[in-house]
């Protein structure tokens, strides 16, 4: 697998009584499919970072993410691919003697990931320039990538999610995690298209963040489906994907497409699109953390994704 390489994804489209009976067409752009780990828009966020890195001549890469991070376990095999060293700061210093029982973080040390796990009051620093210095001293050559990967490259990357085939469509719907991948494809998106934001997380402070990294003004985030936040659901999510995967032959991860997805189908239901819309909906991969999360929906008794 060449990660510097274009890759060009295929749209597959959604074939549903509901959208016929709605007159509205819905596709879904495959980003899942080039990889279990690298794929989607950590594929796009980590082309042009891992560039800089080779450029700067740096022979580490160091990152931050959660437990079940997809962010972490794609650097980890980014890096074991392009003979990068690999840290990853991990969320939560209680995880130090559990890497054995979380699927990503055992994944990304196979990789030769190495961590700091470190306590979530010292993690809410992750983006304070003091301590990335410190970071920096603490690890020369080092190239550092923020959590989740959103930085002026990640954006350049995700402009290239878009291609000349998708200019046809009315609206492009996306999940929503630290803004980047919602910024690079408003930034290629064309007149007239409106960009829909699914946040993964509570709160409003996306909208500056997104802001930071496009002037366009075609875009908005539909906040009604975090289902409680970063990493929550419940068994109507659940069982939405489970009946989606039956549909369409089609895995969606439960934390960010999955719920994009819930969104768009029950904004249809709702008539919030109009007879002859077409929708992209990007499927931004995460699939590897499906594994984690039917172990914590074990623990509770729920019903898991199949």
């Amino acid at each position: 697998m060449n990660l510097f390489s274009e890759f060009i994804s295929q749209n597959q489209e959604i074939e549903l009584p509901l959208f016929l009976a709605k007159k509205v067409r819905v596709s879904i752009k495959r980003e899942d499919v080039f990889d279990e780990f690298v794929s989607g828009n950590k594929l796009r966020k980590l082309k042009y970072n891992l560039l800089a890195a080779k450029t700067k001549k740096c022979n580490t890469l160091l990152t931050f993410g959660g437990a079940y991070s997809n962010h972490i376990a794609a650097v980890a095999k980014a890096g074991k691919l392009l003979d990068f060293e690999t840290i990853g700061v991990v969320r939560g210093d209680e995880l130090a003697d559990k890497i054995e029982e979380n699927s990503t973080l055992r994944f990304a040390q196979s990789c030769g990931m190495k961590f700091e796990f470190v306590s979530r009051e010292l993690y809410r620093e992750r983006n304070d320039p003091e301590y990335i210095d410190e970071l920096q001293e603490k690890h020369p050559n080092t190239y550092i990538i923020p959590e989740g990967g959103t930085n002026k490259e990640a954006i350049k990357g995700c402009e290239e999610i878009l291609t000349k085939r998708d200019e046809d469509f009315s609206h492009i719907a996306v999940a929503v995690g630290t803004g980047g991948t919602l910024a690079g494809i408003v930034n290629c998106s064309k007149l007239g298209q409106q960009v829909l934001g699914f946040p993964a997380l509570k709160g409003n402070f996306l909208q500056t963040d997104i802001s930071k990294f496009t002037k366009k003004q075609n875009w908005c985030l539909v906040p009604d489906y975090h289902f409680g936040g970063y990493a929550k659901i419940d068994e109507s999510l659940i069982r939405f994907i489970n009946q989606f995967k039956k549909d369409t032959k089609i895995a969606l991860d439960p934390v960010y497409t999955g719920k994009m997805m819930f969104g768009i189908i029950n904004m249809i239901k709702n008539d919030q699109f109009k007879p002859g819309d077409s929708i992209l909906t990007i499927h931004t991969g995460g699939l590897q953390g499906i594994n984690g999360m039917n172990k914590l929906l074990r623990k509770k008794s729920m019903i898991e994704i199949k």
